[in-house]
Parts: C-alpha cells; structure tokens; sequence
C-alpha cells in the first residue's frame, strides 16, 4: 500500500463504519406511512367489489375478480364531467385568488412593519384564524345570498377570503427573507410599487406560491360544507357534494360510492405528487427565514 492510496482507503473504512441506521426512525416512518398506504388500498379494494363480495369477508380482503363496471356506473350516477368541471371552475379561480390576494397583503404589511396601521392588521388576520368556521358560515351564506352570489363564484370568494389569513401568514415571513435593496434598485430605474411587485417580488415568492397554491387546491377540490350550504343549483354542485347521492337514508351502495371517490381522489393524488418537494421546500424557507 503506498502512501496516496491510504488516505483513499481510510475514507472508505470510516465511511462504512460511520453509518446507521436509525431503526427507531425507520420503524416510526413505517408506520406513519401505513396510515396513508392502508386507508389508500382499502378505497382501492372497495372500489372494484361487488355488493356480495363487500358483505363477505374483511374489507382488506382483495376482490376476485374485479368489477370495473363500478367506475362506469359511478361516471353516469354523478354526471361526473359536468361536477368535475364545476369543481375544476371552483379550485382553479380559488388557487389564483388566493395567489393574488395573500402575496398582496402580504408583502404591503411585510413592507410597512413599521406603521400602526399594517401591524394591526397582521394581528388581526392572526386573530381570525381563531374564529371557528361554522360559528359565521350562515351569517355569511345570508349576505352571499343577497349578493346573488349562491353559485360557484360565490364558493370562490368565500374561498379565497377564508384562505387569507393562514396564506398571509405564510408569505409575510418568505417576504421578510428578500433584501430591500432588490426593490430600492429598481425604483431607482424608475419602477413603481406595482412594478416592483409583478416583475421582481412575486417570482422570487415562487417555493412559497407553489406552497399556497397547493393548500388552497386541496382545501378547495375537497370542500363539502361551502358548496352544499351555497350553491343553489344542483346542476353546479361540486363532486363532494354529487357524491353524497350513493348514501341513503338506509343503505349506501359502497362500491360505486369508493369508485366515486377514488375518481375524484385522482387529480389531488397527481397534483400533490408533481409539486409535494416545492411544497415542503416553501414551508422550511419560510419558518427558517
């Protein structure tokens, strides 16, 4: 052995020797997964019984054969494009609003920390996330119904003005993080606020965006409670609420109910998949920052 491959050796030989595994760690990880892993394969297993096989056995027990016909009839019992689209219309403008508005009010009470007025406000949008939700939803049903707006729009908003606080809260601390002199230089170019918000501000608040974005989009898309109570249509009601026809006074027909859900399951599945390393990387930068 010659003296330039020793020290190459003797890394190898403390790197074997310097890792663990942590079996605790590993044990615990496990088990939290299997609490997403089971709830999922059983939805999965429902969703392709028949009536008879779901009222024999386990529900864990895996169907044979597999009924797929319960998809389709799932698909034509709740007209499932037509409270696809509508839930899609209600989650889209959702996740733009609150986009829009949370980086708004965000980075005006980041900006002027130092006023009475934005310091009051922050607290006060800390404070309405304190406020159970179903102690103001009918006094806000009345007056959204007198505004005409008892449809999708109406969810909307609703959505994105329920969404501010917690949204807020999270931008403000991503904004603090970004230096003051990246908007100074560009007022010196001639920029305005606006400007200096669209062009430089808000792309820099693309981690935290995708965060946001993806909450708002689950809060959305599963939603039950607002369009049910709201929207008078029933031609326009989302697909929690159009799910809700597979549960009788007496019986539910589990098996097109679990295809229902796991149809309307699969969009929120891929989204959170797609964006979930955005999603954590904009929760750590904006706690640590």
């Amino acid at each position: 052995m010659t003296a330039s491959t020793l020290p190459v050796a003797t890394y190898r030989r403390n790197s074997r020797e310097g890792f663990k595994v942590n079996w605790w760690l590993t044990a615990l990880m496990l088990v939290a997964s299997l609490t997403v892993l089971l709830p999922l394969y059983f939805t999965v297993a429902m969703a392709l019984k028949s009536p008879d096989q779901i009222g024999t056995g386990t529900g864990l027990a895996w169907p044979n054969p597999l009924n797929w016909e319960n998809f389709v009839a799932a698909y034509v019992a709740t007209n499932f494009p037509r409270a696809f689209m509508s839930t899609a219309f209600v989650t889209v403008f959702s996740v733009l609003g609150s986009l829009a508005c949370s980086s708004l009010v965000a980075y005006a009470i980041a900006r002027n920390w130092n006023h009475r007025f934005f310091r009051g406000s922050f607290v006060y949008l800390l404070s309405a996330m304190f406020i159970p939700f179903p102690v103001i939803i009918l006094p806000l049903i009345k007056q959204t119904a007198l505004l005409g707006l008892d449809n999708p729009a109406g969810v909307v908003f609703l959505h994105v003005l329920g969404g501010i606080s917690f949204n807020a809260l999270l931008y403000i601390a991503f904004v603090r993080s970004i230096p003051v002199e990246l908007e100074e230089s560009a007022r010196i170019d001639g920029a305005t606020t606006w400007q200096v918000f669209r062009k430089i501000i808000f792309p820099l608040l693309a981690p935290m965006n995708a965060t946001v974005g993806i909450f708002a989009f689950l809060g959305s898309w599963n939603d039950f409670l607002l369009p049910q109570m709201m929207i008078a249509d029933p031609s326009l009601q989302t697909l929690p609420v159009v799910q809700m026809l597979f549960q009788g006074e007496f019986n539910t027909d589990y098996s097109l109910a679990f295809a229902s859900y796991l149809m309307a399951m699969a969009p929120t599945l891929v989204v959170y998949i797609l964006a979930q390393r955005w999603v954590l990387s904009g929760v750590m930068r904006g706690a640590v920052k």
